[in-house]
């Protein structure tokens, strides 16, 4: 009598396998996860979409997006500058600080700043939001320290509780998450080439931005493309430290439906922040592909 193996069983044992071409445990294993995912994010984003070109009535209409681009277009506009402009000082941060712990003779400094920059990875972006309302307000301890240091009179004391708070919060909370990605990429080069580089006579900074840089643009523009997106969604941050106008459109949201029920212009708001994100993962599409073609 012949064994039978795994791979001459009849195609008809694996139905499952022969429609989907996929191990059928291993996508019950995923069916949790992926319907959580379709039931949280999947079917919200639908009906936002759909909410956003619809009026009261359920026929097509763009009355929601007059309502945002006209009482909110202002705010959309600083969404898209303050956004842009975190991203870019976080990119820049991350570079300098993962150049430092790859080319930094100073093997304590490394290692402190290796140990010290990861903190903000674990707390929360309300915690963020809170702690830096304490310390950037006209009384709080940044003020409070220049005053002791006779850096700062109480009558120049000011508040930052406006844009550079939210800009602040956003670099010290999404810088760590940058440098550990860029900072990865940069010790998996090969150091041959920044060896050569330095026995040419290269400083650190030029080694840095003509040598490591460009090998590491694509983790680098990964992480700016899912800061920009995490980001876009944040509401503590800017309702926490951004009392008056302009603010982010995610505060607007929740002003249109906690005080008017107004669920098309939130929906239309969000609508405006998916062709943002989009934009901005198409540009990074477009690159990547380009370097693709590029590429020997």
């Amino acid at each position: 009598m012949s064994a039978t193996f795994p791979s001459e069983a009849p195609r008809s044992a694996w139905p499952i396998r022969r429609l989907t071409g996929a191990d059928p445990w291993g996508l019950l294993l995923l069916a949790p996860s992926l319907l959580l995912l379709l039931a949280l994010f999947g079917v919200p984003a639908v009906y936002s979409v759909v909410g956003a070109f619809a009026d009261k009535d359920g026929k097509p209409s763009l009355a929601h997006f007059r309502i945002a681009f006209g009482v909110y277009g202002h705010d959309v506009f600083f969404t898209a500058w303050l956004v842009t402009l975190s991203v870019l000082v976080i990119a820049a941060g991350a570079v300098l600080i993962g150049g430092y712990l790859i080319l930094g003779s100073n093997r304590t400094a490394v290692r402190l700043l290796a140990w010290l920059y990861r903190w903000p990875l674990f707390v929360p972006m309300v915690c963020a939001a809170q702690m830096m309302r304490s310390f950037l307000a006209r009384n709080g301890m940044l003020n409070n320290a220049l005053e002791a240091a006779d850096v700062l009179t109480p009558m120049h004391a000011v508040s930052l509780l406006d844009w550079r708070g939210v800009l602040i919060t956003f670099v010290w909370k999404q810088l760590p998450f940058v440098t550990l990605m860029v900072a990865g990429a940069m010790a998996a080069l090969d150091r041959s080439m920044i060896e050569a580089a330095r026995d040419l006579g290269a400083g650190r900074l030029r080694v840095l931005l003509g040598v490591v840089l460009p090998l590491v643009r694509g983790p680098l523009l990964v992480a700016c493309v899912l800061t920009f997106v995490t980001l876009m969604s944040v509401l503590s941050v800017p309702i926490m430290l951004t009392a008056d106008s302009p603010t982010m459109i995610t505060v607007d949201m929740a002003y249109r439906i906690n005080t008017f029920g107004d669920y098309g212009t939130a929906d239309a708001l969000g609508v405006i922040s998916y062709a943002m994100t989009m934009l901005v993962g198409w540009i990074y599409l477009r690159h990547a592909a380009r370097e693709r073609v590029l590429a020997p």
